[in-house]
């Protein structure tokens, strides 16, 4: 029978979000694609250092080695790569020792059509189209930053930090406080306080998370440990802690702000990585922990989502 990737959390990345292969991309913007071809088939034998989604994915892949009977995550590569250039990125998944088997190779074309193909739980890379695509095709996905010059030491536990609005939860309050103004926004989240928000794009990768910790509730240190770092404050809390409530999801950590920065509060928790929909929250956050930016399905112009 043929293997169902239904019950797992499915990760696709590309393999410039796995490697570091910005020395590579550089020479296809400005040489062109023969001049890279060459470039990969000449150096298949040079192993590519990791890449910005490298610490995730290895610590997600981990989680397999605790449930021998049962697998838990798979991870696909996802590349625009052509079969002839990618023997590289082969050769150094297995330098690494990373238990990676499935890819699509789609020598150019998009790669939207083969997320679900493939039930891709999570899409991270550093090409900004394909992300919103994955977005707009109703998939979490999230355009990674470089890391970080002082990226922390690698942890045994699997720590990921989200923001909460048009990230966890739909961009509907966001819109309100974009548009109409911060009391606006208070005055909505108090009138719709017992009312579950609408999902965002990361609530069934959160779900995910939630129902592998289930799996480690005999575990003393369970292997995930997830934060969410929001914005909100009083009074727009509690309408957040309803809504988890009413998916049944724990959240082991969660930080209201309130506009203060969250950069501090990410450099303590020490996230794998941060989602947020903002980028200068994400500029910020970026210089102390790997950072990924969800898009908009909207597109934000002079204030106002489209």
């Amino acid at each position: 029978m043929p293997v169902s990737l239904d019950r797992l959390l499915v990760v696709g990345i590309s393999s410039r979000a796995l490697f570091d292969l910005e020395a590579e991309e550089a020479i296809f913007r400005t040489q062109g694609l023969g001049a890279y071809r060459k470039h990969q088939i000449d150096n298949e034998g040079e192993i590519l250092k990791v890449g910005a989604g490298f610490a995730l994915v290895r610590a997600l892949l981990k989680l397999n080695t605790l449930t021998p009977d049962q697998r838990l995550v798979e991870v696909v590569i996802m590349s625009r790569n052509s079969t002839e250039t990618s023997l590289r990125i082969f050769n150094s998944i297995k330098h690494y020792d990373l238990d990676i088997t499935r890819a699509v190779l789609s020598g150019g074309a998009s790669l939207t059509p083969y997320l679900h193909a493939f039930n891709v739980s999570l899409f991270l890379s550093l090409h900004e189209d394909d992300v919103q695509a994955a977005i707009d095709s109703d998939t979490a996905a999230a355009l990674l930053y470089q890391k970080p010059a002082n990226a922390f030491e690698e942890l045994d536990q699997i720590r990921i930090a989200f923001d909460g609005d048009a990230v966890i939860f739909s961009d509907e309050s966001e819109r309100i406080y974009q548009t109409q103004g911060i009391e606006a926004f208070e005055n909505h989240e108090r009138e719709n306080a017992l009312k579950p928000l609408p999902e965002g794009p990361f609530a069934r990768l959160l779900k995910a998370l939630s129902y592998i910790q289930n799996n480690f509730k005999h575990v003393s240190s369970a292997p995930i440990r997830t934060a969410l770092v929001t914005a909100r404050s009083s009074p727009a809390h509690e309408r957040v802690i309803r809504t988890l409530r009413a998916w049944d999801v724990t959240i082991d950590e969660t930080f209201f702000m309130g506009g203060v920065s969250k950069s501090d509060v990410l450099a303590a928790f020490k996230p794998h990585m941060f989602f947020d929909d903002q980028p200068g929250h994400c500029d910020r956050a970026s210089s102390y922990v790997q950072t990924g930016r969800v898009p908009l399905r909207g597109e934000l112009k002079d204030g106002k989502l489209y």
